[in-house]
């Protein structure tokens, strides 16, 4: 199977690199390209095997299976130029979260799917979100989740709940990273911790704690309930959370699921040129 990825920016250079390493493709079967060709020259130097393609026709048109990861506002120009070479027995996937499966199968004759990855896709971990189109064939929902499952927990979702999925997946990372660097930042500045020592202690801890659920040793609530001995440090530090933290996630998912309404504006305007 001959693997096409149109858009070789931070999520296309992601898919690459975590479909490589985790074996899931050979870098032979790979055809690449992006508007600016250098990029896709940086992948084609890493990993030996890898063609270029000049332009997102060839790749199309030289692919079963082609990834669009471009900006939500380019798909339809991209599928525009290679849709002569969408024929019915190959799969079109989309990554962007505000063009739905049944907007690009009305513009196509071949499957499509959406796939939503996330940054921790590139450790061969965390979750690809998953949503398979109408007339998705059969073969290719088979064939997406064994590919996917080489670099993530694949979960099929349902339209609905793509934007507070995407939140919670996708835009997790950046969330929390934020947290722990907030959570750094204090340590260093009400304590007399060395900076990148509490760095690599409160990563570690993270990591940690990943691998406690990933192992399945506790829930988060059990976790919380055995660290946070009665009258103990770690009570009083909740109780200041729990006192502080306020509605702070729900305004989040307010201010991510407005944002996503006024892209989904934006898409609909846009579909309506072709």
């Amino acid at each position: 199977m001959n693997i096409g990825i149109i858009g070789t920016g931070n999520m296309g250079r992601i898919l690459v690199e975590a479909l490589i390493d985790g074996e899931a493709v050979s870098p032979s079967s790979m055809l690449i390209t992006n508007r600016t060709i250098a990029k896709a020259m940086l992948l084609k130097d890493k990993y030996k095997g890898i063609r270029v393609g000049a332009n997102e026709v060839e790749v199309a048109a030289q692919s079963d299976l082609i990834f669009v990861c471009v900006k939500p506002l380019d798909v339809f120009k991209v599928i525009d130029k290679i849709n002569p070479h969408l024929t019915e027995n190959k799969c079109l996937v989309s990554i962007t979260s505000p063009i739905s499966t049944a907007q690009i199968e009305s513009k196509v004759s071949c499957s499509v799917v959406r796939v939503i990855p996330s940054i921790t896709n590139r450790a061969l971990s965390g979750v690809s979100l998953m949503t398979y189109g109408e007339s998705c064939r059969d073969n290719w929902r088979l064939e997406m989740d064994n590919l996917m499952t080489k670099i993530s927990v694949p979960v099929d979702i349902d339209e609905k709940v793509t934007r507070v999925a995407s939140d919670i997946v996708s835009c997790g990372p950046a969330f929390f990273s934020y947290l722990l660097q907030a959570f750094i930042n204090a340590a260093v500045k009400e304590t007399e911790i060395d900076e990148k020592v509490a760095t690599v202690l409160a990563s570690e801890m993270i990591v940690g704690l990943g691998e406690l659920l990933k192992q399945g040793h506790y829930t988060l609530p059990s976790l919380q309930e055995k660290v946070c001995v009665k009258g103990g440090i770690t009570g009083e530090g909740i109780k200041v959370l729990d006192n502080e933290l306020g509605e702070m996630f729900e305004h989040v998912f307010q201010a991510t699921h407005a944002k996503f309404k006024e892209d989904l504006d934006k898409v609909e305007l846009h579909i309506s040129k072709y």
